[in-house]
């Protein structure tokens, strides 16, 4: 049926609706990757937002059991210039239309994307509301102008696991790090992790347990972790003040790993300041240099903030910088066994260029953290 995606700005985008048709809205943004649709859409990073695909069609080889970034997706919903409703692919296990309706999110067709992704990159990302209620457009904007901001939004306590679990893909238990008479335990904190960061731990032979967002510093130590992972998730990390002292003990104390949001709050727990770029970064072919040695990698990444490199202290470095922008893609501590990057190593989608800061990380784990305050690190 006919459909709609009005903006907070008056503009308006009509299509015809694919999926579930209930009216709903949320934060609009766009995302360039060719490929990976449902890892998209299972992320939860995109927890309160529409997003507006740039690759010309989507849907061709349908939806696949083993490849959602969590058990549903976690977008608002999807708009495209064109889906695939008749699919083909030997282990799909259902098409994006019935994946989409069936979770009861929604998804728009027949867009003119191009369109819409210039708008949103003149105008940053906006709010939007999607109706199948065309007759009144003007109802739809005065709607899009009262859906919540994402700063307004408890994101991260919407998607975290509520009780610890350990990820049991894989047998990690029999591979081990040399000189260790165990697998290696590492506690990821859930702000809305991708499966696929658990996925490239388990690979490495470390033993995850996942813990919620609201874990104290006392429970994480009754855990035992070798090392600590910091996980992506969704909305403003400036809502999240109350984790940074909890943060920056874990930093002092453990190796870690942050990834996104996990980095943003890193960079909070040292001192820096977190600022929201105009229409963010979604997509899998950003180039990242690596200061230290000048390498430079192409980058899958998901995010509207970034670490004001104006707020940074004297004693943290900047590790990584986005080349199209110069926005800070990742940061160090001489004084902390600390990989923090602002981007996604594990992609999906997206390439793998990046994948070896899983070993940097699994490396760390057969020695002792350190002690609170990370002097044994200086």
């Amino acid at each position: 049926m006919d459909a709609l995606l009005a903006l907070e700005n008056g503009r308006i985008f009509t299509g015809q609706s694919f999926a579930d048709a209930r009216p709903c809205g949320g934060e609009v943004v766009f995302n360039t990757a060719m490929t990976g649709y449902q890892e998209v859409l299972t992320d939860p990073s995109y927890f309160g937002q529409i997003v507006v695909f740039t690759a010309t069609q989507i849907g061709n080889y349908g939806v696949h059991a083993d490849d959602s970034e969590s058990a549903s997706p976690r977008a608002v919903g999807a708009v495209t210039r064109a889906v695939c409703t008749n699919p083909s692919h030997a282990k799909m296990s259902e098409s994006l239309p019935e994946f989409l309706a069936r979770h009861g999110r929604f998804g728009l067709t027949g867009v003119d994307t191009r369109e819409l992704t210039l708008v949103l990159r003149e105008e940053g990302a906006l709010r939007g509301w999607f109706t199948t209620e065309v007759g009144d457009p003007e109802e739809a904007i005065r709607r899009a102008r009262q859906v919540p901001r994402m700063c307004d939004v408890p994101a991260v306590s919407s998607v975290t696991t509520k009780n610890p679990y350990v990820f049991t893909e894989g047998d990690p238990a029999k591979r081990v790090v040399p000189g260790s008479d165990r697998a290696p335990r590492v506690a990821a904190l859930d702000f809305g992790v991708k499966e696929n960061i658990l996925r490239e731990l388990a690979r490495r032979g470390c033993r995850v347990e996942v813990l919620p967002a609201n874990t104290t510093i006392a429970q994480l130590a009754k855990a035992q972790p070798d090392g600590v992972v910091l996980s992506n998730g969704p909305g403003d990390p400036a809502a999240l003040e109350a984790l940074v002292p909890f943060v920056r003990e874990v930093i002092d104390r453990y190796p870690t790993l942050a990834i996104c949001l996990g980095h943003q709050l890193v960079g909070m727990a040292l001192g820096g300041r977190t600022l929201k770029l105009s229409f963010g970064h979604h997509g899998a072919n950003h180039p990242v240099q690596d200061v230290t040695t000048g390498a430079v990698s192409i980058t899958s990444q998901n995010h509207n903030y970034a670490i004001d490199p104006d707020t940074i202290p004297s004693d943290v470095e900047v590790g990584h910088i986005n080349l199209n922008d110069g926005t800070v893609q990742g940061l160090m501590s001489k004084k902390r066994k600390l990989i923090s990057v602002q981007f996604h190593p594990e992609a999906s989608p997206g390439p793998h260029e990046c994948n070896s800061l899983f070993d940097r990380f699994a490396d760390m784990l057969g020695e002792t953290p350190s002690l609170v305050g990370g002097t044994s690190h200086a």
